[in-house]
Parts: C-alpha cells; sequence; structure tokens
C-alpha cells in the first residue's frame, strides 16, 4: 500500500483543518519545500498536495508553493484542490505534478470529467469528498444528494489514475479512519482507490492495507509526532508481506 504525506497550502503556508473547516487551522510551516523535502529525507516515495484556498475559490492560488515542492523533490506528486476546467490541468501536469486530483466538477460535471480523463489517461484522479457517506464539494462547504459510491462506479470505467476517497468527518480529527466506507469503495470500483482521512496509529494503516486500500494519506498525525513516517512505511510493508504469504 503506497503512502502519501500530506502538504495542504494556504496562503503559501503549510496547514492543517480540522474536518476541512477553514475556521479550525493549524500551521505547521511556512516552507512548503523544506517540508516535502523533510517526508522524501524520511523514505516518503510520493506526495499528495492539496491548495485549500483552490478549492474554496475554484482555482489553483498556491501554484508558487507548488512550482517550488517540485524544484525540491524528485517523487510523484498530486494536487488536488480547484482543478476545474481544462487549462488548469494541462497546466500542472506541465508543471512536473505526476497527476492531478478533480472533485466539484466531476460530480457536477460528469461529462466534462469523462472528456479529461480520456484527454490525459492515467493523469487525472477522482476526488471523492464524502460527509455521511453523500458527496461533498467546493472546498466541501457543500453537500450533494449524490452517494459517494455511485458517484465512484459511474465514472471508474474511465482511465482514471486512482480514487482519492476522503471521509470528512474523520478528516484532522485524528481519530482513526473510516475503514468500513473505504474498504466498501474500493470493493465496489476495479480503480485504485486511496483512502484519507483520520489515518492516526500504525494499526489504522495497517487496517486499510489489510481492507486493500492501493494507498492511504497521512496528514496531521505525522506533522504533530504522533506517527512516524518510517512506521507507516512499515506497516504497510508488513501487512503487504502478510498478505502474501
Amino acid at each position: 500500500m503506497e503512502i502519501w504525506p500530506a502538504i495542504d497550502l494556504r496562503g503559501g503556508q503549510c496547514v492543517r483543518l480540522r474536518q476541512g473547516d477553514y475556521q479550525q487551522e493549524t500551521v505547521f510551516g511556512d516552507d512548503p519545500a523544506a517540508m516535502a523535502r523533510k517526508w522524501v529525507n524520511q523514505g516518503g516515495q510520493f506526495l499528495h498536495l492539496v491548495d485549500l484556498d483552490g478549492a474554496r475559490d475554484g482555482r489553483p492560488a498556491n501554484l508558487a508553493s507548488v512550482e517550488a515542492i517540485l524544484a525540491e523533490v524528485d517523487v510523484p506528486c498530486e494536487l488536488g484542490g480547484g482543478v476545474r476546467d481544462e487549462e488548469t490541468i494541462e497546466k500542472l501536469l506541465e508543471m512536473g505534478l505526476a497527476r492531478v486530483v478533480v472533485g466539484t466538477r466531476a460530480l457536477k460535471e460528469p461529462d466534462w470529467f469523462r472528456g479529461v480523463c480520456r484527454k490525459f489517461p492515467g493523469q487525472v484522479a477522482l476526488g471523492v469528498d464524502a460527509r455521511d457517506g453523500k458527496v461533498a464539494t467546493d472546498g466541501w462547504l457543500e453537500t450533494s444528494e449524490t452517494s459517494a459510491v455511485e458517484l465512484a462506479r459511474q465514472l471508474a470505467g474511465e482511465p482514471l489514475a486512482a480514487i482519492i476517497y476522503t471521509d470528512i468527518a474523520t478528516d484532522g480529527m485524528m481519530a482513526g479512519p473510516n475503514v468500513r466506507a473505504m474498504a466498501e469503495m474500493q470493493a465496489s470500483v476495479e480503480v485504485p482507490v486511496i483512502a484519507s482521512g483520520g489515518v492516526t496509529t500504525v494499526d489504522d494503516v495497517a487496517r486499510l492495507a489489510a481492507a486493500g486500500m492501493a494507498g492511504c494519506i497521512i496528514g496531521r498525525t505525522l506533522y504533530e509526532g504522533k506517527l512516524t513516517l518510517a512506521e507507516a512505511l512499515a506497516a504497510a510493508e508488513k501487512e503487504e508481506l502478510g498478505a502474501g504469504d
């Protein structure tokens, strides 16, 4: 199972929010590139970047920080937040991102999303953010009536890079992931699903790996030192080796 340390960007700083609430922000650093280098130096092989300003405002707003990260590290990086038109996707991929994450517009305009998946095969991930099983959009400020699994099933036939599935209720709360919901999503589609939200302990990583997830995103617990990246990587590898026995 892949481990994706998260770097959430807001106003050029590395921050974390609780349950996506912009009023519950903790700043963890003012040098995103240095943070990226830290995780890679600790063994990180992937980085998950989120443009929080972009998610709320509908267009990427932390491109200077993203460029600095890409110049600093040589591992695949993905970016979500405010990616809502083809021009932006093309620009971000040209910058050197391995893939981009599209959420809001995929729900609102699925035919458009299918088109960009086909134009950029393997470079567009579907971001599914759920509150009580329903898809949330616009930086989590709005909740739709569409179920997360239903949306994923509708779009899973496209050449997606992955599905990034975030459970809002657990995000940033350090209370454990919603493993049942994550496993249900992975069982519903053939596409790799990356779990996000609430991953806090070595056991959390092991349970997600055992549930068959392709990867998991880890944020606040790394920043607060409750879990080290080395521990997370070891737990994912151990579970994988155990499954192969």
